[in-house]
């Protein structure tokens, strides 16, 4: 049995079937695990989430800011953005069925020494709190109240981590920073830059460089950052190399750390990474 993680996905469904068969995947045994960000800007949201749901207890997902986006548009939160690719899955017969297996999907998957969130965490953040705050935000989002919950994520305010924090306003700035992360001072305040990390703010860092971070004693799996690319450190593995920008889609083997790539299938390379990927 062998463990793959894979970054971001983005819709890019061909990319996706053909990286599981680069892996010869067998879901009897080998287990999935999807960084987040299945859908949109690629071409078939649609499919990936339909293949995705299909393989049952062989995946798990931490959910992204897009996959958060497609549940807050479907609910008549958001609109639709001009570079958004998600009317598929809206349109779909199954819609609702699909939507609601997406809002029951966890936002970390902690198993044996690694920790898998879309993006990433504050520095005093220990992978204990990062734990229990992801469970939080999970159970609100798997409830009852997650409409309540998706309309404060999208436009309630947006309050900087603090543990006094109470109810939705807490809630959703975990979410926003396990989904959306790249940047932040060492006292927590994050930047929404989505560059290449040698051009980051002044006053910030890459999240995972900050001195100090309480985050160490776990590997932490991570996708969200198309411009930071493949990394891989002890305690840190990047895997969103791009696909959807026309890069690769890449699976890492937990157990040897081998990595497999395939290109994407069917879009021209792009020389420069959109400003507003977020």
């Amino acid at each position: 049995m062998a463990t793959y993680a894979i970054g971001d996905i983005q819709g890019c469904f061909n990319s996706l079937r053909h990286l599981l068969d680069r892996i010869s995947f067998r879901p009897q045994g080998d287990r999935l695990w999807l960084v987040g960000d299945l859908v949109n800007r690629g071409p078939d949201s649609l499919g990936v989430l339909r293949s995705i749901k299909q393989l049952g207890q062989a995946v798990r997902v931490a959910l992204g800011n897009h996959d958060l986006f497609l549940l807050a548009v479907a609910e008549g939160i958001m609109p639709l953005r001009p570079k958004d690719t998600i009317q598929d899955v809206l349109a779909a017969p199954d819609r609702e069925e699909l939507l609601v297996w997406l809002r029951k999907q966890p936002l970390h998957h902690r198993e044996r020494e690694y920790l898998m969130i879309h993006a990433g965490v504050l520095p005093q953040w220990t992978i204990a709190d990062t734990v229990q705050f992801a469970r939080d935000v999970e159970s609100a989002l798997s409830g009852p109240d997650y409409r309540a919950f998706l309309q404060h994520l999208f436009h309630g305010p947006t309050p900087e981590w603090t543990p006094s924090l109470k109810g939705m306003d807490r809630l959703a700035s975990i979410a926003r920073v396990l989904t959306r992360i790249r940047t932040c001072t060492p006292t927590g305040e994050m930047s929404y830059f989505s560059g290449t990390p040698d051009k980051t703010p002044a006053g910030f860092s890459p999240w995972f460089s900050i001195p100090g971070r309480r985050s160490t004693d776990a590997t932490i799996i991570t996708g969200h950052w198309a411009a930071l690319g493949l990394r891989l450190e002890p305690n840190h593995l990047a895997l969103d190399s791009g696909c959807v920008w026309g890069r690769q889609l890449t699976a890492l083997r937990l157990e040897d750390r081998s990595i497999f790539q395939v290109e994407h299938a069917g879009m021209k390379r792009r020389e420069r990474l959109a400003a507003d990927d977020q």
